[in-house]
C-alpha cells in the first residue's frame, strides 16, 4: 500500500470510529437510569405528573380525535377494553394503537380486495376478490399475535437476570420492593420489555395496592407461565414468611434451566428450516452450475445439426 493512500485510509476508519463512538454512547446516555431520575425529578418539579413520563399504560390522555374516531367505529367499549387487553399483552398500552388496529380490520380487506378485483381477470376474479378481502381482514391480527408472542419470549428470557438482580439486593439487606425498582432501573437497556413491567408493578404498590395484587395483576398482563410460577411463590412466601432470597434462587435456576431448554430447542430447528431454503433457492443454482455444461454437451454430441 502507498504512503499516499494510507493517510486517508486511515482518516477514514478514525472517523467512522469517532462517529460510532459518539452515537452510541449519546444512545446509551438517553437510556441511562441517571438521565432517567433526573427526568422524572425535573418533570416532577415542574408540576407534570411522572406517571404519563414513566408508566405510559398507568395515565394516558386520550386524544379527543382518538375518542371521535373510537365512537364511529362498529365496535363497542367492551370490545374495545377487550382488544386493548390483548395489546398490553404485546407491551403496548396505548389507547390509539386499538383505534388504529380497527380501522385497520376495516380498511385493509377494501384495499386488498380493490387490488385484486383491479389486477385479476377471468372467472377467478371474484374469489380471488373474496380470498384477498379474508387475507387483508387477518393481516392485522396476525401481526398482533406475532407481536404478542416475541413480547412473551422477551419476558422469558430476561426473568432469570431480573431474579439474579433481585437476589443480590435482597441478600444485601433491600426489601423485595426495592428490589423490583432496582432491577427494573439496570434492566432498562438489556430487558426494556421486563423493566417496564417491573415498573409498572412498583409504581402500582406506591399507588396504593397490595403487593399480592400487583403482582398477580403482573401475571395477568404477561400471560408467561414463568411469571406465573414466580407470581405464585411470592405470594406463598409472602403469605407465609418463608426467605425470599432461597424461593428466588430457586424459581431463577429453574427459569435459567428453562431458557436453555428453548435456545436448543430453537437451535434444533434450524436443520428443518433450512430445507426450503435449500431446495428453492440453492439447489437449483448448484444444479445449474454443475449439470449444465454436461447437459450442453450432450445436446452437441446428439444433435449437431441443432448446435449449428
Amino acid at each position: 500500500m502507498t504512503p499516499e493512500l494510507l493517510l486517508p485510509i486511515a482518516l477514514l476508519f478514525v472517523s467512522i470510529a469517532l462517529i460510532v463512538g459518539i452515537g452510541a454512547s449519546t444512545v446509551l446516555a438517553r437510556t441511562s437510569p441517571e438521565r432517567r431520575r433526573l427526568k422524572s425529578v425535573a418533570y416532577a418539579g415542574g408540576g407534570m405528573d411522572t406517571l404519563d413520563i414513566e408508566r405510559p399504560g398507568l395515565t394516558e390522555r386520550v386524544d379527543p380525535r382518538l375518542e371521535r374516531m373510537a365512537k364511529a367505529l362498529p365496535k363497542s367499549p367492551r370490545e374495545l377494553g377487550r382488544l386493548r387487553r390483548r395489546f398490553a399483552l404485546a407491551g403496548i398500552s396505548s389507547y390509539g394503537a386499538a383505534v388504529v388496529y380497527s380501522v385497520a380490520e376495516l380498511v385493509l380487506p377494501l384495499v386488498f380486495a380493490g387490488a385484486a378485483f383491479a389486477f385479476l381477470t377471468g372467472p377467478m376474479k371474484y374469489l380471488g376478490t373474496i380470498l384477498a378481502a379474508l387475507v387483508g381482514w387477518s393481516v392485522p391480527g396476525f401481526i398482533l399475535a406475532r407481536m404478542i408472542t416475541l413480547q412473551k419470549r422477551r419476558i422469558e428470557d430476561g426473568l432469570p437476570d431480573a431474579l439474579d438482580l433481585m437476589i443480590v439486593c435482597v441478600e444485601a439487606g433491600s426489601g423485595l420492593d426495592q428490589a423490583i425498582l432496582k432491577a427494573s432501573e439496570e434492566l432498562a437497556i438489556s430487558h426494556p420489555a421486563l423493566a417496564v413491567e417491573l415498573q409498572t408493578i412498583t409504581t402500582e404498590i406506591r399507588a396504593g395496592k397490595p403487593r399480592t395484587e400487583a403482582f398477580k395483576n403482573f401475571s395477568d398482563r404477561t400471560k408467561v407461565d414463568d411469571v406465573r410460577g414466580l407470581v405464585a411463590m411470592l405470594v406463598q412466601t409472602d403469605r407465609f414468611g418463608t426467605s425470599v432470597a432461597q424461593a428466588l434462587r430457586t424459581h431463577a435456576a429453574t427459569s435459567r434451566t428453562k431458557r436453555r431448554q428453548r435456545a436448543e430447542e430453537r437451535a434444533a430447528k434450524i436443520g428443518v428450516k433450512l430445507v426450503f431454503p435449500l431446495v428453492f433457492f440453492l439447489f437449483p443454482a448448484f444444479y445449474v452450475v454443475t449439470l449444465g455444461p454436461a447437459v450442453i454437451q450432450f445436446v452437441r454430441v446428439l444433435f449437431p445439426l441443432a448446435d449449428g
